[in-house]
Order: structure tokens, then sequence, then C-alpha cells
């Protein structure tokens, strides 16, 4: 900081800064001495007779006397310190000074003690004194091993010390009960945790000379709810006794447990009965029974005064003489009113709820006295603070304060309440009967908030009392120099009593009465809130604190009420509402400094040190002050008081209290104070004004120490004018809150006068203020410390977290301008008029309102807008802290960006202001049932046109039109109607006047599109201007500070918004959310039908287009039909997935809300009434086309023609039991010319009428070839009618068996005829309107573009994911391969084959999305039923029906690519040839020079893995016998070893291995060796099952014929060639041994789909072989 400045010319040497000044007394003569010093002083700390000094640079200097120093001098006077030289080295943080010790804090935490140790209190054993600054180890015993404490803050007293650690809790050493420890042998050498305050958060430690203070954050409210004990935890006697008298009961809680706390096992501290309540550690302060305190408990923080009836406290006495109460009685109830009221059934500092014996018998006495009026005045009413029982208490908690939950009191409490209620005596019941019960419930249970330690009651603020009596009151306490009128009324010694009795129950109460008091109330807002502003967090102090004291009291400074020791820490109840900052201890009195600048002193008064003269002393009290005096640092000496203050301008003052110092007056001693003057009240010193800015004060023993700066540039002066100003401004919310807001808040006639809609208004209103005060109140707290300590700006939270105060005005800002709107200050006129009276200076005092006869509204409005003006102050200071800088500089920067933040702010609440009073006005001028249901809260008036500057096109001559545009809606009124346009679905553009001359506007929203005309260009601009700034504001969530900086010209034309439609036939009630583009919607949405339906998807100019999300309720069932997939102009089109409500579902292709194109409906389950299967062509909904039909209950497989959902033209039917008919299809029916074979091969061929009902001419063959020939009738399996001929053929004969093979097939649906339209859908997608028309390089854009917009489809829904490496694939097809121009060479023919594979590979692509959907066709077709012998040869077909069409799209995307059966030519080198043989899929034909194209070649490698499970089972089922016959033989032949099989098959002996390899050794072959000759070769053509394709397997036989090959060359010479004689006997051996299953299939499946191309070639003769061994092994039992 220091270089910050210098650099800037602010203060240009550190004596400028750091200032000491010491002084005794408070005389006029006296003059401070200065204190000369090479470095700025940071923090002095004062014992009796000595000094400590921390200066810059973190060294340490003494002064005084110091007889711990035996070698050194032991005095030095204070002008001239001398350095502590054993902290050299070590960064010192912190000083403290005890009476006769001293303590040092470095940085990193550790504490160094040095002076009198006697009583250990320098932490170090067995020395009496420290002559020099020593370390001291705080160490935590419970960690293993023992780790050292960090210290944040040091304090010492007489013989004991204190230090608070880094995590808040509090360590003692030293001797004595001061030090708060469980123990009773002293003195405590090696520092301890006060076990008493764990779990708490302490915030700063003093010690007084045998006392001690902490000041704690509380705890959040819901820690604070716990039972009250029914008996001490100690002693286990009862906290509650109760004695009978003759006309009343005393119920006491004296009960002193000589502990004060006990421990809990847990190691929790509970508080002992006796001399506080149980609750006592609890840090709210609030009592569990009722959350109603304002420091941590959302609720009412009750103080008698507040609530007394403020009729001056009438009560009518039997007799009916009147009994007044006099303004002192009420004032009397202050702080004990806070503790003993403050928590209900169980009280601050004194227990009981019960008022005090002596005072009811005096009161009772005196009910019957003739000098009643006189009397009185002298009784304290509100001493005795009375409270009902816990049973009626129910009552009323829950009745007033909708935010308190009743709670019950512990069982001894109850019993003795409801004992009492017999025992009280009848007069005094109907004295409290006659007492209004207002009164008595504000006695009983103050309703009203008491918050930040001001509650209200002030004099101005008492409703209903005659002014003049106003004016006595407000006179008697300025008499009593409170520091703010009606601040804290002090208790009166005879309020200390712990014993109370207790007078009569409201039980007994009349009911009449008792009705009056439970109306509810307009209040359950917190006017406090709970734990301050969310945001704030950690960054500001925090105001919701307690004050806990523990050690001697004999002085009353403790502050509990006696003069009792305690030996543990317990909270004093009455400071816990009091926003305490700063504690402070002298030695036998205390200080308690709050947030509002006020000052709370306690205990020993001797020399009026305590700033007051009231007594007792031994409670908090305040010190008198003259009003307007704002305390923010406080010191305590011996036997006086410092007090550092803001004055009328921003330089601080000074107050002295206490004794005065003669010359040599600190010989004498400290206890004589006789003949001695002293203050009665603060004094103040006048040099305080030529210090300079004092920064801070000091006191101890007799001295007084003050730092101070000068300010040069004016830096210190403004960072002491900005935090002057925050003081003051808290200090005035906090009056407004107390005096105005919390007694109108709390007015019975408030909701009737406001109506429920603006009470909920003005309750936001005060949660709002109260939120602004609260962190006023931190803030300044804050600024305060920073003067305290560092002095700097770059700390500000204003700067650093501008927000949080921005957002808090702002919110502020809405909430009055909403009440405003609603007119809720004219209703809150009349009750105030009421409270205030005629006269309200008091309101005018507040609101700085100097004009005459304002009206009463108009005040409040003032009053509640008045925090915006502090933006300006907060502006201004800034600027005024950066003019300290120069312009070029970061610092200026920074402070010029605060300044203009504040200003932006304060600019633009000013103008919601003139917004809220413009449209207010506007309500009030056109009052009427049409402006009523407009009118809400945050909707703001922005123009209208009732002057006719606007008017609408085209409309009637007599027609009214009224345009109103609002925040949030543009309203168009027609004589008694209206519609509301809502701002953030309307477009406006103007109409180009050149062609029309009109100065129109066109105006568009979802549903309507009209046009205005203004009557001038102006008024036309100004309309476009508010039109569009509102749709802006609207959209952007109105209302953003500084909102009128960088605004658009016109809002964006594309746009969120959520709109509700009225008109649209389509869309009639229906809620869309979602984007929208010039009045349409358009991009993602959502919208929701009134009937239950739901699209969620894209839309397009309005209409859903895309892909999308339909849910349609059913009517009948209670389920919902939902649709997912593609959307076009409104309607289903496209891909999509329907699922209906009765179970069926859809998957296919969609057009015009229409199943059509390919697509699968399943319905039923498989175990539901009738489960089918159909896989084919709809057109408008129905079948139509080829498709096949599974009906999975009759065993039924359909594959032929349909028309409109009927069996129509030619098709197959198998059944599951083995029946195959294929023929024609009339109506649904078999009719028509058919075959049908049955399983054992009787064939039926000729005419049918009906399913299986033979009817006219035909043929039937028996299976041994006998056949009729004539006219059948009746159905299959039932018995045949017959007329005609039968014939026997010979036996030789096999042309019937020739004809009939030929005949199947014939009436099937041709193979190109099958799924035709999943072949023209696939084009489709391509961009093409018929296969083989369009333009290829259109198709390769559709392919791109379909693979973005899917990609970016699964990527935003994370149900769809893809794995990584389809991913991959997508991105790597999404580019346009550049194999699709240009000749086609052996590399780019590769290329497009691996092409080929990975779009196969996705759905997404075209061509992959065709190869699944023939995929599923094809298993649809060919499992299950479907799997027929007979169908093989239709299944062969199919497939290459497949590859011939597949073939035709991809010449298409690939133009240059050969036509079946073209050859490409391979390049010459020799090396590329061997690579491309080895890498290539298909075979490679080595004779031939290049590779012929064909679509098996190029396809089937993608194809037939996927179709092959389908068709083997098909081969295996049609070559079953040949099979079994084969695999017979098989297992026959292969019993013999291996020489006997060679020897059999005939293999030459020149073949027969020699030796054969087993387990890598070399073994001779003997005639037992079994399976072990060509044993290479027999593995290499078992491989032949686990291959697909035609080629692939071709490949296996190749390699056998090589493997055999190697094997015999290596006993034989090179040059060997085989002959097909030697050969064949060989292969044969190794076919035998390969042990394939099915064989036949395998050579079928070969022959079926081999390449034409490659049967002539050396793989066709290898095939040949292979097909022989197997005929050879078929027959082999008869050769």
């Amino acid at each position: 900081m220091e270089s910050q400045r210098k650099s800037s010319g602010e203060e240009d040497s550190s004596g400028e800064r750091g200032l000491l000044h010491t002084w005794k007394g408070y005389s006029y003569s006296v003059t401070p001495e200065r204190v000369l010093l090479s470095r700025p002083v940071l923090q002095a700390a004062l014992g009796t007779r000595h000094g400590v000094l921390l200066v810059e640079g973190g060294q340490v200097y003494s002064f005084g006397e110091f007889p711990w120093k035996q070698s050194q001098v032991s005095e030095v006077g204070p002008l001239k310190p001398v350095l502590e030289s054993a902290l050299s080295g070590q960064r010192v943080v912190a000083v403290a000074a005890g009476s006769f010790h001293s303590g040092a804090l470095t940085e990193d935490g550790g504490v160094h003690m040095w002076g009198e140790n006697s009583f250990g209190q320098c932490g170090l054993s067995s020395l009496t004194v420290v002559p020099n600054p020593t370390p001291v180890a705080v160490m935590d015993p419970d960690t293993s091993p023992p780790h050292t404490i960090r210290v944040l803050e040091l304090a010492c007293g007489e013989q004991h010390s204190l230090a608070l650690s880094a995590q808040h809790e509090v360590w003692a050493w030293g001797s004595g009960c001061q030090l708060g420890l469980v123990t009773t042998f002293f003195p405590v050498w090696k520092p301890q945790k006060v076990e008493h305050l764990v779990g708490r958060h302490v915030l700063q430690v003093a010690c007084g000379a045998f006392h001690s203070l902490a000041l704690v954050r509380c705890l959040p409210p819901q820690e604070s709810r716990r039972p009250l004990p029914d008996k001490c935890g100690q002693c286990n006697q009862l906290l509650y006794t109760m004695t009978d008298k003759e006309d009343h009961v005393i119920i006491s809680d004296s009960h002193y447990c000589p502990l004060g706390v006990e421990l809990l096992a847990e190691g929790e501290a509970r508080l002992g009965p006796g001399r506080s309540p149980p609750l006592g550690l609890q840090s709210s302060p609030s009592e569990p029974l009722s959350s109603h305190t304002s420091a941590s408990v959302p609720g009412p923080h009750p103080s008698i005064t507040e609530h007394t009836d403020y009729e001056r406290g009438r009560t009518v006495a039997q007799n009916g003489e009147v009994l007044t109460t006099t303004d002192a009685d009420i004032s009397a109830a202050g702080t004990d009113s806070d503790r003993a009221v403050g928590g209900v059934g169980g009280a601050g500092s004194r227990n009981s709820p019960y008022p005090d014996d002596q005072a009811v018998k005096e009161y009772l006495k005196k009910l019957s006295d003739t000098s009643l009026a006189e009397e009185t005045a002298k009784m304290t009413i509100a001493g005795a603070s009375f409270q009902p029982p816990a049973d009626s208490l129910d009552l009323l908690t829950s009745d007033l304060i909708p935010g308190v939950m009743p709670v019950t009191t512990s069982s001894a409490l109850n019993s003795l309440v409801s004992s009492c209620a017999s025992a009280v005596g009848e007069r005094v019941v109907s004295t409290y009967e006659a007492l209004s019960l207002k009164k008595m419930i504000n006695y009983y249970y103050p309703g009203v908030v008491g918050v930040a330690g001001v509650p209200g009651g002030v004099p101005g603020g008492f409703p209903g009392g005659p002014a003049e009596e106003r004016v006595r009151l407000e006179e008697s306490m300025q008499g009593k120099k409170s520091c703010s009128t009606g601040d804290i009324r002090e208790e009166e010694a005879e309020g200390l009593s712990r014993r109370l009795s207790l007078p009569g129950l409201l039980s007994q109460v009349s009911p009449r009465l008792l009705r009056r008091a439970s109306r509810p109330r307009v209040r359950a807002v917190p006017l406090t809130p709970v734990g301050g502003l969310p945001e704030a967090g950690e960054l500001l102090p925090s105001l919701q604190t307690e004050v806990w004291s523990w050690g001697r009291g004999e002085e009353g400074q403790l502050g509990h009420g006696d003069n009792l020791p305690r030996l543990q820490p317990l909270c004093i109840k009455c400071l816990s509402s009091k926003e305490v900052v700063l504690v402070a201890a002298g030695a036998h009195h205390s200080l308690a400094l709050t947030a509002q600048s006020q000052v709370f002193s306690w205990g020993s008064n001797s020399s009026g040190q305590l700033g007051h003269m009231a007594s007792p002393t031994t409670i908090p009290r305040l010190a008198t002050l003259s009003e307007g005096i704002r305390v923010w640092d406080v010191g305590a000496g011996a036997q006086h008081t410092l007090l550092l203050a803001d004055g009328d301008c921003y330089q601080p003052i000074l107050y002295y209290s206490g004794q005065q110092v003669r010359e040599g007056a600190q010989d004498a001693p400290q206890d004589q104070t006789e003949g001695y003057s002293y203050t009665q009240q603060p004094v103040l010193l006048p040099f305080c004004m030529n210090l300079g800015y004092v920064s801070g004060v000091f006191a101890g023993g007799q001295s007084c120490v003050a730092l101070a700066d000068r300010s040069v540039m004016g830096f210190t002066a403004s960072l002491h004018e900005l935090a002057t100003a925050e003081r003051k401004f808290y200090c005035k919310l906090s009056s407004v809150k107390n005096h105005i807001l919390r007694p109108l808040l709390d007015l019975e006639s408030l909701s009737t006068a406001l109506g429920p809609a603006s009470t909920v208004l003005l309750r936001s209103l005060a949660r709002c203020y109260s939120h602004l005060c609260h962190l006023t109140g931190q803030h300044s707290a804050s600024l305060t410390a920073n003067l305290r300590r560092r002095r700097e700006f770059k700390s500000l939270v204003m700067l650093e977290h501008a927000s949080i105060f921005l957002d808090t005005y702002n919110e502020y800002c809405c909430s009055v301008g909403n009440f405003l709107v609603m007119g809720g200050f004219q209703a809150l006129a009349k009750p105030s008029l009421e409270f205030f009276g005629k006269c309200p200076e008091l309101l005018q005092r507040l609101a700085e309102s100097s004009e005459e006869n304002i009206p009463l509204s108009d005040l409040l409005v003032t009053l509640f807008y008045l925090p915006m003006r502090h933006l300006h102050e907060y502006g201004r200071l800034l600027l005024k802290l950066g003019t300290c800088f120069e312009v070029s500089s970061v610092d200026y920067q920074k402070l010029q960006d605060g300044c203009s933040k504040f200003e932006a702010l304060a600019l633009h609440l000013k103008r919601r202001r003139k917004e809220a009073e413009y449209t207010y006005h506007f309500w009030k001028s056109f009052p009427g049932k049409m402006t009523d249901s407009l009118r809400n809260p945050r909707r703001r008036l922005i123009c209208e046109s009732s002057n006719k500057a606007l008017t609408l096109q085209n409309s009637g001559r007599f027609s009214v039109n009224w345009f109103i545009l609002f925040n949030d809606a543009l309203v168009h009124a027609q004589f008694s109607t209206h519609h509301v346009f809502p701002l953030a679905t309307l477009w406006v553009e103007p109409i180009p006047e050149e062609n029309t001359g009109l100065h129109g506007l066109k105006v568009i929203s979802p549903e309507e599109t009209f046009t205005l005309l203004a009557c001038s260009s102006m008024e036309k601009a100004k309309w476009l201007r508010s039109i569009n700034q509102a749709v802006d504001q609207a959209m952007s969530g109105a209302g953003q500070s500084g909102s009128g900086a960088g605004q658009r010209a016109e809002p964006p034309i594309s746009r969120t918004a959520s709109y509700t439609f009225y008109k649209d036939s389509r869309l009639k009630e229906a809620i869309y959310e979602g984007r929208w583009l010039a009045g349409k919607p358009n991009g993602r949405g959502m919208v929701k039908w009134l009937d239950g339906r739901i699209y969620t998807g894209t839309f397009k100019n309005g209409l859903e287009d895309g892909f999308g999300d339909y849910v349609m309720p059913s009517k009948t069932l209670n389920l919902n039909d939902h649709y997912q997939g593609h959307w076009k102009e409104g309607k289903m089109h496209g891909i999509g997935t329907y699922k209906y409500a009765t179970g069926e579902l859809y998957e296919g292709s969609f057009q015009d809300n229409m199943r059509h194109g390919h697509g699968m409906l399943r319905s039923g389950t498989l175990n539901s009434s009738s489960p089918s299967v159909f896989i084919g062509q709809w057109v408008h909904d129905k079948k139509t086309g080829y498709g096949v039909f599974d009906d999975i209950t009759r065993g039924e497989k359909y594959m032929g023609m349909w028309q409109d959902d009927q069996r129509q033209g030619t098709g197959v039917i198998v059944t599951q039991f083995g029946l195959y008919y294929e023929g024609a299809f009339n109506n649904n029916k078999m009719q028509g010319t058919g075959v049908l074979l049955s399983e054992d091969n009787t064939t039926y061929e000729g005419e049918f009428s009906e399913d299986w009902t033979l009817n006219g001419k035909g043929v039937l063959t028996m299976p041994n070839g006998d056949y009729f020939e004539g006219s059948f009738t009746g159905e299959w399996g039932s018995g045949l009618k017959v007329t005609g001929s039968f014939f026997k053929p010979n036996l030789y004969d096999s042309d019937g068996d020739k004809g009939r093979a030929v005949k199947l097939g014939r009436l099937a649906v041709r193979p190109e005829e099958k799924w035709r339209v999943v072949f023209e859908e696939c084009w489709m997608r391509l961009g093409c309107e018929a296969p083989g028309q369009g333009e290829n390089q259109r198709a390769w854009e559709n392919i791109a573009v379909a693979l973005t917009t899917s990609r970016r489809r699964h990527r935003d829904s994370p149900e769809m994911n893809l794995s990584r490496t389809q991913n991959r694939t997508l991105e790597s097809l999404e580019f346009i391969p550049q194999q699709h121009v240009g000749p086609v060479t052996m590399e780019k023919y590769d290329s497009i084959r691996r092409y080929l594979i990975k779009a196969c590979d996705t759905p997404l692509h075209p061509l992959g999305w065709l190869m699944e959907t023939l995929v599923a066709v094809y298993r649809m077709t060919y499992v299950g039923v479907g799997a027929n012998r007979r169908l093989l040869l239709q299944a062969v077909n199919e497939i290459m029906s497949y590859l011939a069409r597949i073939f035709q799209l991809v010449r298409f995307l690939f133009p240059d690519l050969p036509e079946e059966g073209g050859a490409i030519p391979e390049p010459s080198s020799d090396p590329q040839d061997k690579k491309d043989s080895n890498c290539a899929d298909t075979q490679l034909e080595s004779p031939k020079p290049g590779r012929v194209v064909s679509s098996s070649a190029l396809l089937l490698p993608v194809l037939l893995p996927r179709l092959y499970p389908p068709l083997f089972t098909l081969y295996a089922l049609e070559k079953e016998r040949e099979d079994d016959v084969y695999w017979e033989c098989v297992l026959r032949l292969n019993k013999q070893p291996d020489v006997a099989l060679l020897a059999f098959l005939g293999v030459q002996h020149k073949f027969w291995p020699v030796s054969v390899p087993v387990l890598g050794e070399k073994t001779e072959v003997v005639s037992s060796t079994k399976d072990a000759c060509f044993a290479s070769a027999t593995e290499t053509l078992q491989q032949i099952s686990t291959t697909f394709t035609p080629s692939d397997k071709l490949q296996v036989i190749q390699l056998t014929f090589e493997e055999i090959t190697k094997e015999v060359m290596s006993s034989l010479e090179d040059n060997f060639l085989w002959s097909m004689d030697d050969l064949f006997p060989v292969f044969l051996y190794v076919v035998l041994r390969a042990r394939i299953r099915n064989l036949g299939s395998e050579v079928s499946l070969i022959e079926d789909l081999m390449d034409p191309c490659v049967q002539h070639g050396e793989h066709g003769i290898m095939f040949t072989t292979l097909k022989a061994c197997y005929y050879q092994i078929q027959h082999e039992k008869t050769t």
C-alpha cells in the first residue's frame, strides 16, 4: 500500500502514518505527547505500568516499568521505547499486554510471552519472571502426534492469558477462575482449550484483571432448539421451586450451582441453572421456545416498551379508579426485557418468567390504597417482566406470530404453572381481566421485532397517545441522555430479584378478550435476516453475535446481574440481539461496542468509567452520549474508558470517561479513589482534533494511547469519510426499521387497510429493507475494522464484490416499486395517520423532508426511496478516493470502475422509481374493471395511446382502439374487450413510408398480425423504440442494473419464449415453450395441449418439422400412444417408431401421419391373444405390396403380395408342420392355381378355393411317384374327394420327379419384386426420385448431411449415445471420398471396398440403413417357421437380387466403377502385386492380369456374414439326408489308423509320410499311428466351417492343397507336379480326417454363390475336387 501511494504522490513519508500519542486523564490542560519512532506504529497495548508497541516491519518496542528485566534498565519513559531484540528475525503481527506481562504473535501464528510469571500467565513453567520474549507452544494434546495450534489473537489479564486459535477456539493459561478451565489446580502452565466454547465460532477475546470476555458468533437457529432441563445436571436439585403465600404463589428459579455450567458427556457445554438460563450455551439470542429474536432467528425480537399499550399504560382497578404508569416505568424495561421476555418461558440472565415477589406484594397492596395514582408512578411494572405460562403461551404464539411454532416447556415448569392456577387470588384475576388484553399480550409476548440492539418503542412511535404525552416522553428520554431516543431502557435494580411471583393466568381472562387477541396479525416478516446475506458469506463480519463472560464477578463485571463468580463461560443474554462487534475489558469493568455505534458497559463504576450513573452496574447498560455521536472504537483501562467516535464531521473525536489523573497520581495506590474527581458521563477531549485522523485507541493502567494518521492528498480522510457515512447510514436505516416499519407492520388495522395482496407486498418490502439494513450493518463493521487495521482500499468488499450490494439494492428498489404501483403507500397512509398522528414530525425528520403539509403517503414514499440516495454517496466517495491516485494507475481504474457501477445503478433505480410512479398515476387515472384486471405489482407502464397517437389500420369508423405498452405486454383495448400480447413473443417492424406515405408499424404475434398507424414519423419512431426496448428487456429478465447501457437497436428476431395459444384451431389452449422466429415456433421446443398431448422436438415455420417426440393419451385405455421419429410440416413423415396404447409397436416409415413405406408392425406380445409380426410395404396406413406376415398363434408364415391389408396376388405360406404352399391369393384366401407340398413330399398341383381347401382340377402325386389326376374337393388333411384317374409310372422313369422339382418357386413372388420399397427409400435418401435417376454430387451431399444431423441428435440425447469407435467411423464417413471420380485403379477399388465396409457398419449411412433393413427382413422371412428346406432356392435368389440392386447403388455413387464382369488393370510392379494379393479380402486370381469387378466379390463380404445363420440353416435342412449318409461313412472310415486308411483309399506309397512331427519332435509313422499324417492340411480344411463367403471358403481349400503339397514335397524331389490321379486319394484322406459335419451344405453354398468368373480357374478345379470327394465318401460303402 505504501509503495502504491507513493507512486501517486500521496503520503511521501512514513512519518505521516501510525503516529502515537499518549496522555493521562481528561482535564483541559492535558496535552498528548507524541512518541517518536522511525516507523509507523500499527498497534499498541497497555499494562498497568508498561506498554508494548508493534511497528511496521513486525518489530516490537516496550516502554514504562518492567521489573522483570533484571540486568537491564527496569524503567523507560514512554517517549523513549526500547526494541525487544529477542523478537528480531520474527515478523510480529499483533501484541498484547496484561497488568504485568506481555505477549506477541508472529506471522505463522506462534506465541511469545515475557514479564511476570508467578501465576503461570506467561505459560512457561519453573520461572517466576520471564525477562525476554520466549516462545510458548500451544499444542493440541488430542491429536497424535500433538500438533501446534496456529493463534490469531492474544489477550492478557493480571494473572492469565487467552489465545484465539485459527479454528476459532479459545486456549487459556495462568491462574484463577477467569481461565474457564475445568480444573482446581493452579497455575496452569501449559495452554489448555476452554472446552465450554468448543463447537462455537469465537470472533474475539478480551481480558480484564480477573475476568474474561469472548465475542462469539451465534449458532444457526436450528441448533438452538433443545428441551429445557428439569433438574440441575451437577447437583441434581430442582431448578424451579414453588412457595404458597396467602394471596399469591411464588415460583423461583433461584437455584445456584457454583460452577454455573456443567459439562455434558459429549463434551458439549450446558448451562447450569441458577445464574443463567438452561439454554445459555445456545448461541442464538433467542430461546429455543420461540424463534423470534432478531439476531439469528426469523421472527420478532420483543422488547416490552415497544408494545406497551401507548394509552400510557392505563389499568382499571376494581374500584374503578384509573391507575397510570408513567413514562419512566415503561422505559425501565430496557435490556431486561430482552433477557427476560426475549426468551419465552425461560429468560436471559434471569431465568424466571414471572414478576418479582416484592414488586407484586407492593402492587397488590397499592391496589387497595387510595393514593393509587401517585404511588404507582414510582413503581416499575416493566421491571416485573410478566410472562404467560407455557400452556397459555402455546395458544398465543400460534395465533400471534405465524412464524413461531409453539413449543412446550419442560414438565416441571408445566406442572408448577398448572398448580399455580388455583392458588392465585381472585383479586389479581379481576384486575388482570380489567387490563386491556392488548397490553397484557404485549407484556407477555411482545410481537414486535427488536433488531440490531435498537428495540422500537420510540416516543414518536406510540400509537394513539396524544402529542403532548409523546413530547413529554421524548423530553424524559433526553433527560436520561440516552444515545438515541428510546433506544434501550435500562432495567432498574429492583428487577434483579431472582424470585418472581405469578399473577393471574391468561386462561382466566374472559373469552371475549381472548377472541380479540387471537386475530391474525399482519406479520410473518423476520426483520433481521438469519445469518446475513447468503452471498455475503465470510466476506463481511457477522452481526449475529453473543458476548460470553467468566471469571470473578464481585464488581458485576461479568454482566449477569449479580456479583458471583463464574468458573465457565456464560452467555450475557441481553447482548445477544445487540449486534456486538467488539468487546473490551478494563481492570474491573467491561465494554461492548455494537454495529450501531453504541457502547454497553457494566462492572465497576467507582470512577464513572462506565459512562453512565445508572445502577446496578451488574448488567450491560448504554453509555450516555449525546445524540448523533457514533462510537467505533473503545479502550478500557484500570479505572477509565476511552471512546473513539464520529462527530459532526468525519474527523474522529475522542471521549474520556473515568478517573481524572493528577500530576504524580501514578504513585497513589490504585484503590484510593477518594479525593479524585471523575466523570459522570463521557467527556469530549478537546485536543482530539489536533491529532489528525485517529484510527484506534488503547487504554491500560492510567494511560491512554491514540494512533493517528495525517491525511496528505486526502486518502486517509476519504477512507474515514466512507466509514463514517456508512455508520451514519446504518443508524438511519435501523431507526426507520424500528420506529416506522416495525410499528406499522404490527398495526392491527393493517391487513384490513391494505388488503391481502398489498399486505404480502409490504412484507416483501420489509424483508428486502431488512436485508439491505443488515448488509449495510455488516459493511459498516467491515469498513470500521479496515480503519482499525490496514487502512487501505484494496480489501473493500464494495469493490471486490460489488454485485452483493447491487443485487440487494436492486431487489429492494423492486419491492418498493411493486408496493407503490399497487397503491400500497396510499392505503398505508390511513393506518399511519392513526399511528403517527396529525403531525408526523418523526416521519418528516427521518425522511429528511423540509416541505410543509406534504401528504403522508408521499412522505412514506420519500422515506422508503431514501436508501437509493446512498448509492450516489458510494459513487462520490469512491471517486474521491480515486483522486488520490494517478489517473493512469490500476488503483484509480479500480476505484473509477466501482464508482461508475454504483452511479449507473443509482440512475437505473431512479428511472425505475419514475416508471413505478408513472404506472401508479396511470392506474389512478384510469380506474375500471379492465385496468384492475391488468394491474399487477411487477408491471410498469412504458407508454399508451390515449392521445390518439396510434390507431389500427383498417379499423371501423366508430371503433375505439387504445394501445398500452407495459414492460411485459402490449395491450390492445377496444370498448369492453381487450387483448394482451406478451412482449416475449412480439415482433415489430417499421413499414417503409415511401410506398404508402403512412407511418406504419407491422406488429407480429404468434396468432395475429396487424398494422398500427402513428400520427407522425416522430410518434412512429417513439413507439418503435419503446416496443423494441421493452421486448429486449422482457427477454433479458427486465431490470438488470444499468440496463440503459449498450442496448441493441432491436431485439433478436430469433428467441426463446413461452406462449399459450388462444385462437389457432390446431393449437388452441396449448402451451408452447421453445425457440421462435418472427412470430412462429422455429427450432427446438415443446407443446403441451390441454388434453394431455405433448410434442417435444424441432419446429419450422410454426409446424413440427424434424425429429420429435409425441405423446398422446388414449381415451379408452389409461395409457399413451407414443411416437418418436421424424416430422414434416406438422405431420409424422419419415422414419419413426409408434408405440400404441394397445401394445402394438410400429417401426418404419410415415407420411402425412400415416404408415407409408417400409415398416414393421408387432401386434401383441408372445403370450398375448394374437401375437403376430408384419414386415413389408405400407400405403396410406394399409399393408400393400410385398410383405412377410408371421402369425405366431397359428404357426404360419406368409410371404407374398398384399393389398389393403389383405393377401392378394402371388405368395408362399409355410407352416410349422412342414406344409408348403405357393400360388395365388385373392381376398385374403388361397384362391386360384397353387402348389401344395407336405413334409413327406406328397404334392398337389391345381385349383384352390379357400385356405388349404382343394376345389377343381389338379394332380396329386405320392412320395413314391404314383399320382392322381382329376377333380378334387375338400380340406387338406381331413379327407379329399377325388374324381379322376390313378397312375403308377414306370419305376425307371424319373420325369415325374424332374417336373415336380422344377415347379417350385414358379408361383412365388420374383426375387427382384421383393423389398422394392426398401431400395426405393434408400434411393430417396440419396436424393433420387427413382433408382438410378439423380445427381451423383447431390447424393454425396445428402449422405454428409444425414450423418452430421444424426450425429448431432445422438450427441444431444444421452440415451442414444454412440461408442467411441462408432463416432470415429461417422467422422471418417462425413468426408466425401475422392474415389467417386476418375478411372478406377486397383488402389481406388480397394479404398471403395473399405468405404463400403465402413458405410455398411453404421445405420446412419443410407447404405448402412439399407444393409440393416435387408438383414432384418431376411431374418424375419427365413427364421422360425420360415426355416423350411423348400425355401432354400428363394433364399439364395433373394441374396443374388440384393447383390445386383446394391451394386446398382454403388455404381451410382462411384460411376467410374466398371459394370459386373468388367476388369480392372493390375499395376505392373510385382511387390505391389504380392501385397495386394495378401491383403485383399476377396480372392485374386493368380493367372489373370487384373481383377474382375463383380457384385459378389465386392458386397458378399459385407452382406453374407449378417445373413449366414438363416441361410446355412436352410442348406443344412435341404442336404440333411445326404449329409447323414456322408457322416456315417466318415465316422466308420475314421476308425482306421493312418496307414490302413491311406492303403484303403489307394494313396500311392511314395506319398505316405515316413515321419510326422508330434509336439515338435519327429516321430516314425507306424501301423498304429492315427490322426498324425497330413495333420496340418486337415486342420486347415477344418477352417472352412468358420468362414462365411464362398471366396473365403475357396481360399481355405487352396491353403489345404498347399499344405498337402508342402508335406509331400518334403520327402520327394522339388520339381514334382501333381496329377489328379495322385492328388485325389490324398485329398480324400484329408477330407475324411477333417470330419466336417455339414460338408454337403458347405459345398452347395459355395456352388450357388460362387463368383462366376472363378468357376474355370484354379479355384474352380480345387472346388470340383472337394465336391468329388464329398460324393465319393457318400458312395464309399458301395465301392
